[in-house]
């Protein structure tokens, strides 16, 4: 039988809850990533100790809302996107849908890996490569062995241990805060490469999820899934702010320090209530999309433009961070305060989503979207459509809903832990 690639998806046939939780959760990068640069004073979890009230306010508010609780959805959604490019590939043999992945997956490593040692320490985009790597074998598996893999993960990142970022009392290092350009290159090469291997650990749980989810498109088809929706909504969130309050708490200053032993308990019970947290979120996003159907405003246009170009996006912010706060450049990570670095971040996010608004109303893509399409597809079937815009972010999450702009879309012909600092 022949191999067929299909074209890329374009912008009317996309459905809008993936990329509008993208668009959001970018957000919640920004906010999650900016603070663990502050140093010159001691810090726990990432956060200054010696803040003022509206600090400590604000670290309690991204410890609980925020922290942990946005990389998990990111792994969800990509997942989730994976399967839509299987189902997509419904005609191909399995060789050839892993090749295709395998293809996706090394760009992500080269880029991340780049982006890592030139910007940012942290990068996860290397790490999501090996995860697709792996993932390319998964995809075939049948639904128990995926979530009994998301669930055996999961029970592995929830174990007592002290390896989760809420309790690190570990400063700034020379990898995040380089003196100079060589440190940073020599530091930061040591670093990259542990982050994209034990990275996937993290994510393994949310990704198997995100493969089962989107066998099914429960995001794209909320009328069908509405209950399961607003359960996993309610119960994920729930679970994550409940469960963040100890780690929460502690660091803005509310409650005291606990011994070493009880750190090792609140610390995974943080991080493993953010993964139901992220899927909580992408629950939620899902019934706002679906009760926007198709009356979107200039916000949700602009909000969902940024998560079609959600690699392009993530690398913007941290041309930003590079630039505040590298030692040798404006070096500001001594100046800026928790409350401060939130309102840099949020600026950060809003510059991407006019940046990405600007390009989606002129019919352009993010480059690094055409880049990883080039290498994913080949030249001619990444730039074809143009008229349609199509527009897909790194994690591929552009699942076509039955019905788009009032149109009914044909169906696919059969279907087939503690993270780095920047999974949070």
């Amino acid at each position: 039988m022949p191999t067929r690639t299909p074209e890329p998806t374009t912008v009317t046939t996309r459905a809008l809850a993936p990329d509008l939780a993208r668009g959001f959760m970018l957000l919640f990068i920004a906010l999650a990533n900016s603070h663990y640069f502050l140093s010159g004073r001691p810090v726990l979890g990432g956060y200054p100790q010696d803040g003022s009230s509206l600090d400590s306010a604000v670290t309690w508010l991204i410890a609980t809302f925020v922290d942990g609780r946005a990389f998990p959805m990111f792994g969800l959604l990509f997942g989730y996107g994976v399967a839509h490019m299987v189902r997509r590939q419904a005609d191909a043999g399995p060789r050839a849908v892993r090749r295709l992945l395998w293809r996706r997956a090394l760009a992500l490593v080269v880029i991340g890996t780049l982006h890592g040692l030139l910007l940012y320490a942290g990068d996860i985009l290397a790490a999501y490569g090996v995860l697709l790597f792996l993932g390319a074998w998964a995809v075939r598996w049948k639904d128990g062995r995926l979530l009994a893999t998301a669930t055996l993960f999961f029970v592995l990142c929830a174990l007592p241990g002290d390896d989760s970022l809420s309790i690190s009392a570990d400063p700034p290092d020379a990898a995040l805060l380089p003196a100079d350009a060589l440190t940073m290159i020599v530091e930061r090469a040591q670093v990259t490469p542990w982050i994209a291997l034990l990275g996937p650990v993290g994510f393994m749980c949310p990704f198997m999820l995100g493969l089962w989810a989107g066998r099914r498109r429960i995001l794209e088809r909320s009328d069908r899934y509405g209950m399961l929706l607003r359960a996993t909504a309610c119960a994920g969130v729930g679970a994550a702010v409940l469960g963040a309050q100890p780690v929460s708490l502690m660091l803005a200053g509310i409650v005291p320090v606990p011994d070493h032993a009880t750190l090792t308990l609140i610390g995974p019970l943080h991080d493993a209530t953010g993964v139901l947290g992220g899927l909580g979120y992408a629950a939620a996003v899902a019934l706002l999309a679906h009760r926007l159907g198709n009356r979107r405003g200039t916000v949700v246009e602009a909000v969902a433009a940024t998560g079609q170009r959600s690699m392009t996006c993530y690398l913007a912010q941290s041309v930003i961070w590079t630039l505040v706060f590298t030692p040798f450049l404006l070096d500001l990570s001594a100046d800026l305060t928790v409350t401060s670095t939130a309102i840099l971040a949020l600026a950060t996010w809003t510059a991407t989503v006019l940046l990405a608004r600007h390009l989606h109303r002129g019919g352009r893509r993010g480059p690094f979207e055409v880049l990883v399409r080039r290498v994913t597809y080949g030249r001619r079937r990444a730039s074809t459509g143009l008229q349609g815009r199509p527009v897909t972010p790194f994690n591929e999450v552009s699942a076509p809903s039955d019905r788009v702009d009032g149109r009914a879309e044909p169906r696919s012909v059969r279907g087939s832990c503690a993270a780095p600092r920047n999974l949070t």
